[in-house]
């Protein structure tokens, strides 16, 4: 088998399984816009309830019984998360100080965290289980493929292909935590009546737009591994 050489470096840059890059470009372009689009539209509704990102959250986390996680305002435009190792609830500028249906979503998604983490949703420790595996995977797997071509090594593309993957697991594994977290979210907002039955509704089409972002990432990530196996194969068996 032969993986290094101009001839073979030429032929992998033009090569045609580019088109499951494109792909995923395409797929993660599209989600990003109708998270965007999305929230743009319901961040422009005021709930009747008045009530901030802020003050959900707060709401939220004391139905849930929950008092040692911290509400905080960060800079940046839907970039809010849930540190589990910090216990703290960031939501951002659109989100934090906002009464829309759109913020108050966002910002009962991230309690959905908050109550996974306290009731030890097992998907949400095996994702934050895989963090670092995954930053690792994803930073070194293409070095070691890399090499792997350069010198001709075989094994040194597998192992980048494994490493790669435990970055398209990460993805996988992301999938039920997001998902999840939106479902809690939703039935929390109900029982505690800071959303009506509309805005419920309204608030549903903002977290499944964010959760295309999700999907797009994870086959985005599955096309990638997809390519680097056909790649891998294709040149095993011209060897």
């Amino acid at each position: 088998m032969y993986l290094g050489g101009f001839g073979r470096g030429m032929y992998l840059m033009w090569d045609p399984t580019y088109i499951l890059i494109l792909a995923g470009v395409v797929l993660s372009m599209l989600a990003s816009l109708k998270v965007k689009s999305t929230f743009s539209r319901y961040s422009t509704v005021r709930s009747a309830s008045g009530m901030t990102g802020e003050q959900v959250a707060h709401r939220i986390l004391s139905y849930a019984g929950i008092s040692d996680v911290t509400v905080t305002h960060i800079s940046g435009q839907l970039n809010d998360h849930y540190n589990p190792k910090t216990k703290v609830v960031a939501l951002s500028d659109a989100v934090y100080g906002s009464n829309s249906v759109a913020a108050i979503a966002v910002a009962a998604h991230e309690c959905g965290h908050v109550i996974q983490h306290a009731k030890a949703y097992k998907p949400l420790s095996i994702r934050t289980a895989l963090v670092p595996v995954a930053n690792f995977g994803s930073g070194a797997s293409w070095f070691v493929i890399l090499a792997g071509i350069i010198f001709s090594i075989p094994s040194l593309v597998t192992a980048g292909i494994v490493l790669f993957s435990a970055a398209v697991l990460f993805q996988i594994v992301t999938l039920p935590v997001e998902f999840n977290a939106s479902g809690r979210a939703l039935r929390i907002l109900q029982e505690t009546g800071i959303l009506g039955h509309n805005e419920g509704r309204d608030a549903g089409k903002v977290l499944r737009a964010a959760a295309l972002t999700y999907v797009a990432a994870a086959a985005a990530s599955i096309l990638q591994l997809l390519r680097l196996i056909l790649l891998f194969g294709r040149n095993r068996n011209d060897g």
